[in-house]
């Protein structure tokens, strides 16, 4: 995409961005961390990652045994 446009038009584009970026509120580390921790606990209770997939709706379950002869 950068290859078809000109140098002024990257210029305006980046420039764009930047007041985006600008205008977007800060918050500490120290909060959002603090949020986000909470966030995650919260929702561990439905994570498949975490409680595991039952073995009855398994999708990738094995369907046989495998033989070697």
């Amino acid at each position: 995409m950068a290859r078809d446009m000109s140098d002024k038009e990257i210029l305006k584009m980046e420039l764009e961005q930047l007041q985006k970026e600008v205008k977007n509120t800060r918050e500490p580390v120290s909060k959002t961390a603090k949020e986000i921790c909470e966030w995650v606990e919260a929702q561990s209770a439905e994570d498949p990652l975490i409680k595991g997939v039952p073995e009855d709706k398994n999708p990738f379950k094995e369907k046989g045994g495998c033989i070697i002869t």
